[in-house]
């Protein structure tokens, strides 16, 4: 069973300032956005594209707020560009996160995506890779695990819808094509979902390789939209397509916050749910999460 002291609970940045379309949010600063995490009950933040670049200037926000820093997005170009450029960049990011205390580093693979790009409509021209690209995609990702573990760090591959390995059977082949001891998953029920992959079934799966969580909820009338009108996926996200745990309809978060429970998971439950902060204001949707997750949690 799930205690406290092996779980902790954070929240994303990007529910106050979207990475993908900086204009959403563009008028919240990231102080802003740490009280409210803070004030909303949670522990740690993941790093968003406003917060300061120098250690010791976010480190001094974030303690002054009592709360961690528990992972930052990097993103790889295994697909796309030679490998070393990858990780050249990847031994400076872990660098930072290092300092700043963060035992988890989440990836994901953009060489081929579209998801940043709002121009693409996220089902009609979804990536799919060749068997040459998931090649590369494996061996970069042992290469990118081994790097972080000899600094006593896990990494974690988050799949991410409109890049290319959103399926399960997309999935299979990152967790079948890595070493298990090396690259670890991040959990996402909100990605799985529009991908058409059950988040309880995903968990029940690879629980054994999850190292991290992001829990959101998925709006069907925003899905449906997506697509029904054939449109990106930041036009989802302004849309409404992600919400928190508790106001959504296509998640079964009951049973994944159960299964969580029952599995002895022990690392950080981030809640990730961008939204357009104009339309939901994300100190009351940061509440009603927690809330959400006290009341089905325990913790």
């Amino acid at each position: 069973m799930l205690v406290k002291q092996k779980v902790k609970l954070g929240c994303a940045p990007i529910n106050w300032s979207n990475d993908d379309l900086p204009a959403i949010g563009e008028r919240l600063t990231f102080e802003q956005c740490l009280s409210e995490m803070a004030l909303a009950g949670f522990e740690g933040s993941e790093i968003g594209h406003k917060y300061p670049k120098n250690v010791d200037e976010l480190s001094r926000a974030v303690q002054l707020r009592n709360l961690e820093i528990c992972n930052g997005w990097f993103s790889c170009y295994f697909t796309s560009k030679p490998i070393e450029e990858t990780i050249n960049a990847f031994s400076e990011h872990i660098d930072t996160l290092e300092q700043l205390g963060a035992e988890v580093v989440g990836v994901g693979e953009v060489g081929s995506t579209i998801h940043n790009d709002i121009t693409q409509p996220l089902f009609l021209n979804r990536p799919q890779l060749t068997d040459e690209q998931f090649d590369y995609l494996c061996e970069g990702l042992n290469q990118l695990g081994q790097m972080a573990k000899e600094r006593g760090m896990a990494l974690a591959f988050h799949y991410h819808i409109g890049t290319g390995i959103e399926t399960m059977e997309e999935i299979d082949r990152v967790m079948e094509g890595t070493d298990s001891n090396l690259v670890h998953l991040l959990y996402d029920t909100g990605h799985a979902t529009i991908a058409g992959v059950d988040p309880v079934q995903l968990l029940y799966k690879y629980g054994d390789r999850i190292r991290h969580v992001h829990v959101k909820d998925v709006r069907k009338t925003a899905l449906d939209t997506v697509k029904e009108e054939d449109l990106s996926f930041i036009e989802g996200v302004k849309l409404g397509l992600f919400t928190v745990p508790g106001d959504g309809d296509m998640v079964d978060m009951q049973q994944v916050l159960t299964k969580l429970n029952v599995s002895d998971y022990s690392g950080w439950i981030v809640v990730e749910a961008e939204q357009d902060p104009e339309k939901a204001d994300p100190l009351e949707y940061a509440i009603k999460a927690r809330q959400y997750i006290q009341t089905h949690l325990g913790v």
